[in-house]
Protein backbone atom coordinates (compact mmCIF):
# COMPACT_ATOMS: atom_id res chain seq x y z
CA UNK A 1 0.00 0.00 0.00
CA UNK A 2 1.27 3.73 -1.04
CA UNK A 3 0.89 6.00 1.51
CA UNK A 4 1.20 9.52 -0.23
CA UNK A 5 2.44 12.09 2.29
CA UNK A 6 0.55 15.53 2.99
CA UNK A 7 0.79 18.35 1.32
CA UNK A 8 1.19 21.51 3.27
CA UNK A 9 -2.08 23.28 4.55
CA UNK A 10 -4.22 25.84 2.84
CA UNK A 11 -4.01 28.88 3.70
CA UNK A 12 -6.90 30.08 5.62
CA UNK A 13 -9.05 32.22 3.41
CA UNK A 14 -9.17 35.72 4.57
CA UNK A 15 -11.86 36.87 6.80
CA UNK A 16 -14.60 39.60 5.36
CA UNK A 17 -13.17 41.93 7.92
CA UNK A 18 -9.66 42.03 6.43
CA UNK A 19 -10.99 42.13 2.92
CA UNK A 20 -12.80 45.42 3.94
CA UNK A 21 -9.76 46.92 5.55
CA UNK A 22 -7.94 46.12 2.73
CA UNK A 23 -10.30 47.46 0.36
CA UNK A 24 -10.82 50.79 2.63
CA UNK A 25 -6.71 51.39 2.41
CA UNK A 26 -6.50 50.80 -1.25
CA UNK A 27 -10.14 52.85 -1.65
CA UNK A 28 -8.22 56.01 0.93
CA UNK A 29 -4.41 55.49 -1.21
CA UNK A 30 -6.64 56.06 -4.97
CA UNK A 31 -8.78 58.81 -3.53
CA UNK A 32 -5.58 60.54 -1.93
CA UNK A 33 -3.52 60.49 -4.71
CA UNK A 34 -5.85 61.92 -6.98
CA UNK A 35 -6.68 65.22 -5.22
CA UNK A 36 -3.53 68.03 -5.88
CA UNK A 37 -2.17 70.16 -3.05
CA UNK A 38 -3.57 73.18 -4.82
CA UNK A 39 -7.08 71.90 -4.62
CA UNK A 40 -7.11 71.92 -0.54
CA UNK A 41 -5.30 75.23 -0.51
CA UNK A 42 -1.88 73.95 0.08
CA UNK A 43 1.47 74.62 -1.33
CA UNK A 44 3.18 72.27 -3.67
CA UNK A 45 6.47 72.99 -2.95
CA UNK A 46 9.43 72.04 -5.25
CA UNK A 47 10.37 68.65 -4.20
CA UNK A 48 7.38 66.64 -4.40
CA UNK A 49 7.75 63.14 -5.55
CA UNK A 50 4.21 62.31 -3.99
CA UNK A 51 1.37 62.31 -6.76
CA UNK A 52 -1.49 64.04 -5.15
CA UNK A 53 -1.25 64.56 -1.05
CA UNK A 54 0.84 62.97 1.35
CA UNK A 55 -0.63 61.01 4.20
CA UNK A 56 0.89 63.64 6.97
CA UNK A 57 -1.53 66.56 4.76
CA UNK A 58 -4.45 64.19 4.75
CA UNK A 59 -3.97 63.86 8.21
CA UNK A 60 -3.37 67.44 8.65
CA UNK A 61 -6.54 68.41 6.67
CA UNK A 62 -8.80 65.46 8.57
CA UNK A 63 -7.44 67.32 12.00
CA UNK A 64 -6.63 63.27 12.82
CA UNK A 65 -3.38 62.03 13.68
CA UNK A 66 -0.66 60.63 10.79
CA UNK A 67 0.16 57.82 12.55
CA UNK A 68 -2.98 56.88 13.14
CA UNK A 69 -4.08 57.55 9.21
CA UNK A 70 -1.08 55.46 8.08
CA UNK A 71 -2.17 52.65 9.92
CA UNK A 72 -5.68 53.02 8.19
CA UNK A 73 -4.03 52.78 4.81
CA UNK A 74 -2.08 49.97 5.88
CA UNK A 75 -5.30 47.96 6.31
CA UNK A 76 -4.56 47.83 10.45
CA UNK A 77 -7.41 46.55 12.46
CA UNK A 78 -8.20 49.36 14.48
CA UNK A 79 -10.95 51.37 15.50
CA UNK A 80 -12.51 54.11 13.03
CA UNK A 81 -15.37 56.17 14.05
CA UNK A 82 -17.90 57.80 11.65
CA UNK A 83 -16.83 61.27 12.70
CA UNK A 84 -13.19 60.74 11.57
CA UNK A 85 -14.56 59.08 8.56
CA UNK A 86 -16.66 62.09 7.81
CA UNK A 87 -13.65 64.42 8.28
CA UNK A 88 -11.36 62.18 5.86
CA UNK A 89 -14.15 62.31 2.84
CA UNK A 90 -13.90 65.58 3.69
CA UNK A 91 -10.46 66.65 3.25
CA UNK A 92 -10.35 64.10 -0.08
CA UNK A 93 -13.35 65.89 -1.35
CA UNK A 94 -14.92 62.80 -2.32
CA UNK A 95 -18.24 63.49 -4.05
CA UNK A 96 -21.81 61.74 -2.68
CA UNK A 97 -21.20 58.28 -4.42
CA UNK A 98 -17.65 57.77 -2.90
CA UNK A 99 -18.17 59.26 0.46
CA UNK A 100 -21.26 56.62 0.56
CA UNK A 101 -18.55 53.61 -0.42
CA UNK A 102 -15.94 55.00 2.02
CA UNK A 103 -18.62 54.61 5.12
CA UNK A 104 -20.01 51.12 3.44
CA UNK A 105 -16.28 50.00 3.56
CA UNK A 106 -15.07 51.50 7.16
CA UNK A 107 -18.40 49.76 8.42
CA UNK A 108 -19.54 53.14 10.08
CA UNK A 109 -23.39 55.14 9.46
CA UNK A 110 -22.81 58.73 8.12
CA UNK A 111 -23.78 61.39 10.42
CA UNK A 112 -24.57 63.73 7.85
CA UNK A 113 -28.41 64.09 7.27
CA UNK A 114 -29.64 63.28 3.79
CA UNK A 115 -29.15 67.15 2.40
CA UNK A 116 -30.28 65.78 -0.89
CA UNK A 117 -32.15 63.11 -2.83
CA UNK A 118 -29.96 61.88 -5.37
CA UNK A 119 -33.10 60.02 -6.72
CA UNK A 120 -34.64 63.35 -7.67
CA UNK A 121 -33.60 63.63 -11.18
CA UNK A 122 -35.36 65.58 -13.53
CA UNK A 123 -36.51 62.15 -15.45
CA UNK A 124 -37.78 60.90 -12.71
CA UNK A 125 -40.03 64.38 -11.59
CA UNK A 126 -41.26 64.13 -15.55
CA UNK A 127 -42.17 60.83 -15.31
CA UNK A 128 -44.50 61.44 -11.81
CA UNK A 129 -46.13 64.39 -13.30
CA UNK A 130 -47.02 62.07 -16.56
CA UNK A 131 -48.73 59.42 -14.01
CA UNK A 132 -51.75 62.09 -13.21
CA UNK A 133 -54.47 61.46 -13.02
CA UNK A 134 -53.00 58.69 -10.68
CA UNK A 135 -51.84 60.15 -7.67
CA UNK A 136 -47.82 59.29 -7.65
CA UNK A 137 -44.67 60.51 -5.38
CA UNK A 138 -41.33 59.59 -4.43
CA UNK A 139 -40.46 58.18 -0.59
CA UNK A 140 -37.17 57.69 1.24
CA UNK A 141 -37.23 54.08 3.42
CA UNK A 142 -38.45 56.52 6.60
CA UNK A 143 -41.58 57.00 4.51
CA UNK A 144 -40.82 60.47 3.99
CA UNK A 145 -42.42 62.32 0.68
CA UNK A 146 -39.72 63.57 -1.31
CA UNK A 147 -41.64 64.52 -4.24
CA UNK A 148 -45.43 63.91 -5.40
CA UNK A 149 -47.46 65.27 -8.36
CA UNK A 150 -50.59 67.30 -8.44
CA UNK A 151 -52.38 64.08 -8.46
CA UNK A 152 -51.24 63.13 -5.19
CA UNK A 153 -52.18 66.59 -3.56
CA UNK A 154 -55.59 66.30 -5.07
CA UNK A 155 -56.09 63.33 -2.86
CA UNK A 156 -54.49 62.86 -0.15
CA UNK A 157 -54.21 66.78 1.40
CA UNK A 158 -52.39 69.58 0.43
CA UNK A 159 -48.24 68.79 1.56
CA UNK A 160 -47.31 72.10 -0.21
CA UNK A 161 -49.17 73.64 3.48
CA UNK A 162 -46.93 71.36 5.87
CA UNK A 163 -44.20 71.48 7.64
CA UNK A 164 -41.36 69.19 5.58
CA UNK A 165 -41.02 67.06 8.73
CA UNK A 166 -44.48 66.69 8.82
CA UNK A 167 -44.25 65.18 4.56
CA UNK A 168 -44.15 61.24 6.42
CA UNK A 169 -46.75 58.72 5.34
CA UNK A 170 -46.69 57.34 9.04
CA UNK A 171 -46.43 60.37 10.92
CA UNK A 172 -49.80 61.62 8.99
CA UNK A 173 -50.83 57.86 9.72
CA UNK A 174 -50.72 58.34 12.86
CA UNK A 175 -51.24 61.62 13.55
CA UNK A 176 -53.68 63.09 11.06
CA UNK A 177 -57.04 63.38 11.74
CA UNK A 178 -58.23 63.92 8.41
CA UNK A 179 -55.97 60.70 7.36
CA UNK A 180 -58.08 58.78 10.27
CA UNK A 181 -61.38 59.62 8.91
CA UNK A 182 -60.72 59.14 5.13
CA UNK A 183 -58.19 55.93 5.27
CA UNK A 184 -61.18 53.34 5.81
CA UNK A 185 -58.81 50.71 7.09
CA UNK A 186 -56.51 52.93 8.46
CA UNK A 187 -56.13 50.73 11.80
CA UNK A 188 -54.58 47.45 9.56
CA UNK A 189 -52.53 50.11 7.45
CA UNK A 190 -51.18 51.68 10.67
CA UNK A 191 -50.28 48.60 12.35
CA UNK A 192 -48.75 47.42 8.97
CA UNK A 193 -46.42 50.20 8.23
CA UNK A 194 -45.47 50.48 11.95
CA UNK A 195 -44.33 46.36 11.54
CA UNK A 196 -42.53 47.44 8.34
CA UNK A 197 -41.17 50.63 9.45
CA UNK A 198 -39.81 48.31 12.69
CA UNK A 199 -37.97 45.84 10.46
CA UNK A 200 -36.70 48.47 7.70
CA UNK A 201 -35.07 50.46 10.92
CA UNK A 202 -32.44 46.82 11.73
CA UNK A 203 -30.59 48.30 9.08
CA UNK A 204 -30.71 52.47 10.22
CA UNK A 205 -31.10 52.02 13.94
CA UNK A 206 -27.55 54.21 15.03
CA UNK A 207 -28.96 56.62 12.46
CA UNK A 208 -30.39 59.79 13.82
CA UNK A 209 -33.07 60.63 11.30
CA UNK A 210 -34.72 57.28 12.41
CA UNK A 211 -33.93 57.64 16.03
CA UNK A 212 -35.91 60.77 15.31
CA UNK A 213 -38.81 59.50 14.05
CA UNK A 214 -39.26 57.20 16.06
CA UNK A 215 -38.96 59.09 19.17
CA UNK A 216 -41.41 61.74 17.54
CA UNK A 217 -43.95 59.46 17.02
CA UNK A 218 -43.95 57.69 20.22
CA UNK A 219 -44.23 61.29 21.72
CA UNK A 220 -47.07 61.97 19.75
CA UNK A 221 -49.25 59.08 19.49
CA UNK A 222 -49.88 56.37 21.98
CA UNK A 223 -51.04 53.75 19.33
CA UNK A 224 -47.93 54.09 17.60
CA UNK A 225 -46.21 53.28 21.03
CA UNK A 226 -48.26 50.14 21.76
CA UNK A 227 -47.87 48.73 18.24
CA UNK A 228 -43.94 49.68 18.58
CA UNK A 229 -44.09 47.42 21.78
CA UNK A 230 -45.55 44.24 19.73
CA UNK A 231 -42.19 44.01 17.64
CA UNK A 232 -44.17 42.92 14.99
CA UNK A 233 -42.05 43.01 11.37
CA UNK A 234 -43.42 42.98 7.97
CA UNK A 235 -42.10 43.37 4.41
CA UNK A 236 -43.46 45.40 1.30
CA UNK A 237 -46.40 43.46 -0.27
CA UNK A 238 -48.72 45.01 -3.08
CA UNK A 239 -52.20 46.05 -1.65
CA UNK A 240 -55.66 47.59 -1.99
CA UNK A 241 -56.04 51.06 -0.28
CA UNK A 242 -59.65 52.00 0.41
CA UNK A 243 -59.93 55.62 0.35
CA UNK A 244 -63.22 57.93 0.49
CA UNK A 245 -62.43 61.03 -0.92
CA UNK A 246 -64.93 63.96 0.17
CA UNK A 247 -65.43 65.32 -3.05
CA UNK A 248 -65.46 61.85 -5.86
CA UNK A 249 -65.97 58.93 -2.98
CA UNK A 250 -64.61 55.57 -2.41
CA UNK A 251 -61.23 55.58 -4.30
CA UNK A 252 -59.88 51.76 -4.52
CA UNK A 253 -56.01 52.24 -4.95
CA UNK A 254 -53.08 49.97 -5.58
CA UNK A 255 -49.64 50.88 -5.31
CA UNK A 256 -47.18 50.24 -7.56
CA UNK A 257 -43.46 50.96 -6.82
CA UNK A 258 -40.00 51.58 -9.16
CA UNK A 259 -37.35 51.29 -7.13
CA UNK A 260 -34.60 53.90 -7.55
CA UNK A 261 -30.66 54.34 -6.53
CA UNK A 262 -29.05 54.61 -4.14
CA UNK A 263 -30.60 51.43 -2.39
CA UNK A 264 -29.38 52.17 0.90
CA UNK A 265 -31.87 54.91 1.10
CA UNK A 266 -35.26 52.77 -0.07
CA UNK A 267 -36.02 55.61 -2.71
CA UNK A 268 -39.19 54.74 -4.48
CA UNK A 269 -41.62 55.97 -6.91
CA UNK A 270 -44.50 55.18 -5.91
CA UNK A 271 -47.97 55.34 -8.46
CA UNK A 272 -51.22 54.47 -6.43
CA UNK A 273 -53.14 53.24 -9.61
CA UNK A 274 -56.97 52.17 -9.50
CA UNK A 275 -58.14 48.95 -8.55
CA UNK A 276 -61.13 48.99 -11.07
CA UNK A 277 -62.65 51.03 -13.49
CA UNK A 278 -64.74 53.42 -10.72
CA UNK A 279 -61.65 54.44 -9.06
CA UNK A 280 -60.18 55.26 -12.27
CA UNK A 281 -63.13 57.44 -13.74
CA UNK A 282 -63.80 59.00 -9.89
CA UNK A 283 -59.42 59.69 -9.88
CA UNK A 284 -60.56 61.59 -13.86
CA UNK A 285 -63.25 63.53 -12.53
CA UNK A 286 -61.01 65.01 -9.60
CA UNK A 287 -58.24 66.13 -11.93
CA UNK A 288 -61.12 67.96 -14.16
CA UNK A 289 -62.81 69.37 -10.76
CA UNK A 290 -59.04 70.27 -9.28
CA UNK A 291 -58.01 72.12 -12.81
CA UNK A 292 -60.00 75.45 -12.10
CA UNK A 293 -58.24 75.90 -8.66
CA UNK A 294 -54.85 75.14 -10.17
CA UNK A 295 -55.05 78.27 -12.70
CA UNK A 296 -56.69 80.88 -9.86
Amino acid sequence: MTVTAPGPAAAPAPAAADIRRQELAAFLRSRRERVTPEQVGLPRGARRRTPGLRREEVAQLACVGVTWYTWLEQARSIKVSAQVIDAIARALLMDPSERAHLFALAGAVDPRPEAECTALSAEVRRLMRRLGPYPANVQNGRYDVLAYNRSWTHVFGDFDAMEPRDRNCLWLLATSRSWRETFLDRDEMLRDLVAKFRGAMAEHGAEPAWKELRDRLAGASAEFRELWERHEVATMAPHVKRYQHPQVGLLRLEHRMLWMAPLTHAYRLIAYVPADDETEERLERLERLAEPSAEA
